[in-house]
């Protein structure tokens, strides 16, 4: 029910203000299990998609979100509840692993539709970044549910990583066909098939957005980002010494 509210609150004014383009809406089954697979461009992904489609998405979400204290806090929890996302703690990297594993396989096991982004977090700089195997591969060959490929387009023009305020202007979604990779049933725990089932998606998820693929995990992209500005900034600072200095000893 909160989800319907949220659904009709949120959904509709967001179709309206941003009037999101959508391809390949026929691909979305109207009833049974499926995944949807995302390239991840900005934290606005998470609405425009479920607010394209009929059916209820979930989507995983950082346990922080839920467990703000404060009044603040109930909101932001009640508000990521009623549209659809499940919190988990990624305090631990395969704690946070299974917990997504074991998620996902409870929506779909419930013939739901289940959000998951493989490349693990929102890319640094609008390229496509390689898919992580262990939650996509693992809750597709657990479960035998369809594979779709969605790839955002434009996303990260409305809303930048730490931008609050969105600018308006029109994103789009497009969808491909479902992938069954139900012939590797069981074989979850086998990592060079995790890995080929990824990057078969990935590939999917490429060609329907468009973008640069790099073949490497965004956190490590975002890791050396992070260290070169670090550098550049210690860098400034170094040269602001030494001309503080120098015109200290004029």
């Amino acid at each position: 029910m909160l989800y319907g509210a949220m659904k009709v609150t949120i959904g509709g004014p967001l179709r309206l203000a941003f009037r999101p383009w959508v391809e390949g809406l026929e691909n979305v089954p109207a009833e049974g299990p499926a995944i949807l697979a995302s390239n991840h461009l900005s934290f606005s992904d998470s609405f425009f998609l479920p607010a394209v489609l009929d059916r209820k998405v979930t989507f995983i979400a950082k346990a922080e979100y839920f467990t703000t204290p404060g009044v603040k806090g109930r909101l932001t929890a009640a508000f990521f509840k009623g549209v659809g996302q499940l919190p988990v703690d990624r305090s631990g990297a395969r704690g946070a692993g299974e917990a997504a594993v074991k998620s996902g396989i409870e929506v779909l096991q419930r013939g739901e539709l289940f959000g998951i982004y493989p490349e693990g977090t929102r890319s640094p700089d609008g390229r496509l970044y390689r898919g992580k195997p262990g939650g996509l591969a693992r809750v597709a060959l657990a479960t035998g549910a369809p594979v779709i490929p969605v790839a955002m387009i434009d996303t990260e023009k409305i809303q930048p990583p730490g931008k609050i305020v969105p600018k308006l202007m029109r994103p789009g979604i497009r969808i491909g066909k479902p992938l069954d990779f139900s012939r590797y049933q069981g074989m979850e725990h086998d990592r060079f098939v995790l890995r080929a089932v990824t990057d078969g998606v990935m590939y999917e998820i490429m060609k329907l957005s468009g973008q640069e693929y790099v073949d490497m995990y965004a956190t490590a992209m975002k890791r050396q980002l992070a260290e070169a500005a670090k550098a550049e900034k210690a860098a400034k600072a170094k040269l602001a010494q030494a001309a503080k200095e120098q015109r200290q000893s004029e």
